[in-house]
């Protein structure tokens, strides 16, 4: 049995031909990354690039797809492979671990970028990479204290309301006059003020989260003109 049978009868046969075709990036493999990197492997995009610097904590268990009690410790670049690898052995996954930085130089050219990073400075170093080669992306807001993933939606950035890291990631974005881009963001309010890095957040809006920044890759690479490859 064809393991893509279900999204081929949706589809058909030349949407399976461009998703299996298509190299989508994706920087950020944690609460909302690893979502919409399982969303992908599972719909048929045949190359993937995973970016992260991280090794998975036992606090990642309640949010991140990769953290289980045997993974623990691992990095999560490794952890996805093994098991996009499982899922597809077909699928083309290359996992690099690093800190995507304004000074990071890849040698690569994607379809397609999904932003699930945390990181302020790395978003927007990102967002110069992707705008300065020419490749489209999505980025991720700030997903964490939030519990309602109704609020959910897609939307440029300049259009992004309530949530405080769109408001920030606003500014940085006129101020290195960078071009609008779409963004999914929550407009459910944020009242409580945490001292300290780390937020709490719930496993139903951060997937959310990535399996919408998922449908918005799947999407363009469906609706993109086929790419005749050499």
């Amino acid at each position: 049995m064809d393991r893509l049978n279900r999204t081929r009868l949706l589809f058909g046969d030349a949407a399976i031909k461009k998703l299996s075709s298509a190299t989508i990036m994706i920087v950020g493999c944690g609460a909302v990354g690893s979502f919409a990197i399982e969303a992908l492997a599972r719909s048929g995009i045949g190359n993937l690039i995973l970016i992260d610097s991280d090794r998975i904590e036992e606090s990642n268990i309640n949010r991140q797809l990769f953290a289980l009690d045997s993974t623990i410790n691992k990095e999560k670049v490794a952890v996805a492979k093994q098991r996009i690898n499982d899922i597809n052995p077909e699928i083309n996954v290359v996992a690099k671990k690093l800190f995507f930085d304004k000074d990071t130089n890849l040698e690569i050219q994607p379809d397609f970028v999904i932003d699930a990073i945390d990181t302020v400075s790395s978003k927007i170093a990102l967002y110069q990479w992707c705008q300065s080669h020419g490749i489209p992306f999505i980025s991720s807001m700030g997903a964490a204290r939030k519990t309602d993933p109704t609020k959910i939606k897609i939307d440029k950035l300049s259009k992004t309301s309530v949530c405080p890291l769109a408001s920030k990631i606003r500014k940085l974005v006129k101020a290195s006059a960078l071009q609008d881009f779409d963004t999914v963001f929550s407009t459910e309010s944020v009242t409580d003020s945490p001292e300290g890095k780390n937020f709490g957040s719930l496993i139903t809006v951060t997937g959310t989260f990535g399996l919408f920044l998922a449908n918005y890759a799947i999407q363009f690479i469906l609706n993109k003109p086929m790419q005749i490859r050499q």
